[in-house]
C-alpha cells in the first residue's frame, strides 16, 4: 500500500511543494500534515523526497526529474561506515549506509559519506548504478515496516557531490527539513486521534473519555498553531540572519512530540485495547507514530533546547 500511494501522489504533483522561505512554508509543511493524516510511513518518505528536492535547490544541486522517487540518506552508525574518494574527476562511494528508507523504492538519493580528510560530504546518487546494493531487511516491529528502511551497500559506486563538504549540515535549510518532519508527526497524531473524536462525536463517550479528548484536541491544536508561526518566521529570515533556525526547529518538534505523546497515551487510555485488537487501520497508525516519532533524540534534544533558550533569553 505504501509504495503505490507515494507514487500517486508523485504522479499526482501532490509532493511538488513551494520550497523552505519562498512565502509559502506554511503551504507545504500543512500539505505534509495533511499527507501523514493520509498515511504516516508514505509520508515519512514523501517527505525525504520533498527535503531532497530542497537540498538540491539550496546547495546548487541539479532538480530531480519528473518520475524520480528521492531519498534522504544521512544516518551514521558506528557499525557501519560510507567513504567518498576522487578517482580524477569521479566520486566513488564504498561502504555501507544505515537505515536507508525507501531502500528499494526510491529511484535516487542523497547520501552523507566521509571524506578521507574526515569531513562529511553529501552526495546525489542514481541508485540504478553500479556497485548499490539493498542489504536484506531485519526489521521486525510491524510500526513502519512498509517504509522498506534497511542498510544499502555500495562498491564504487558513481556519485556527485552536491555543496561543499559539511554544507548539508550547516544551511538554514537543514533545521527547515527537521520541521517538516514534525508536520508529518501531527497528521499522524491526527490520525491516532480519529477514533477518539469519533467516540465523543457519536455520544458513546463519559466524562473521562471526553476529558481525554480535551486533553489531546489542545495539544494537537498547539502544535499546528507552533508550525504556523515557525513557518512565518522562516519566510521572514530564510537565511537565518538571526540565528535562530535551530532553536526555533527544536521548539516546533518538542511541542509536536508532546502532542503525539498525549495523543498515543490518552487515546489508548480513553478507548481501551478494543481499537488496538479489532480495528487493523486504527493499530497500524498507532504503530506506525510510535515508531517515527523516535526520531526524535527524546532527552538529548531537550537537553540541546534548553541550552539554546537560555541563550536567547
Amino acid at each position: 500500500m505504501t509504495a503505490g500511494l507515494v507514487r500517486d501522489w508523485l504522479a499526482a504533483g501532490e509532493l511538488d511543494l513551494p520550497l523552505p522561505g519562498q512565502g509559502h512554508t506554511g503551504q507545504r509543511w500543512a500539505q505534509l500534515t495533511a499527507l501523514g493524516e493520509i498515511d504516516v510511513t508514505a509520508a515519512r518518505l514523501a517527505e525525504a523526497h520533498t527535503d531532497a528536492v530542497a537540498i538540491l535547490a539550496e546547495l546548487g544541486g541539479e532538480a530531480p526529474s519528473s518520475g524520480q522517487l528521492w531519498g534522504v540518506w544521512a544516518a551514521e552508525s558506528s557499525e557501519a561506515a560510507l567513504t567518498a574518494t576522487v578517482d580524477d574527476t569521479l566520486v566513488l562511494l564504498d561502504g555501507t549506509k544505515p537505515w536507508c528508507s525507501g531502500a528499494e523504492l526510491c529511484s535516487h538519493a542523497l547520501v552523507t559519506a566521509r571524506l578521507p580528510s574526515g569531513e562529511r560530504g553529501l552526495y546525489a546518487v542514481d541508485l540504478s548504478s553500479p556497485g548499490v546494493q539493498a542489504l536484506p531487511g531485519s526489521w521486525s516491529n510491524a510500526g513502519m515496516a512498509e517504509s522498506d528502511t534497511r542498510s544499502v551497500q555500495f562498491n564504487r559506486t558513481p556519485a556527485t557531490a552536491v555543496g561543499a563538504p559539511g554544507a548539508y549540515l550547516s544551511r538554514p535549510g537543514f533545521w527547515h527539513g527537521a520541521i517538516g518532519v514534525a508536520a508529518c508527526w501531527l497528521g499522524g497524531a491526527r490520525a491516532v486521534a480519529a477514533a477518539l473524536y469519533e467516540r465523543v462525536r457519536a455520544g458513546r463517550a463519559d466524562a473521562h473519555t471526553a476529558a481525554h479528548l480535551g486533553a489531546v484536541d489542545a495539544a494537537l491544536s498547539a502544535a499546528a498553531a507552533m508550525l504556523t508561526v515557525a513557518a512565518a518566521e522562516v519566510d521572514a529570515d530564510p537565511a537565518d540572519h538571526a540565528g535562530r533556525a535551530e532553536l526555533v526547529a527544536r521548539r516546533v518538534r518538542t511541542v509536536v512530540e508532546t502532542a503525539v505523546d498525549e495523543t498515543l497515551t490518552r487515546t489508548g487510555r480513553a478507548l481501551g485495547p478494543t481499537p488496538l485488537c479489532a480495528d487493523p487501520v486504527h493499530t497500524r497508525r498507532v504503530a506506525d507514530l510510535s515508531i517515527y516519532v523516535r526520531q526524535s533524540h527524546a532527552e538529548r534534544d531537550l537537553e540541546r533546547l534548553g541550552m539554546l533558550a537560555a541563550e536567547a533569553a
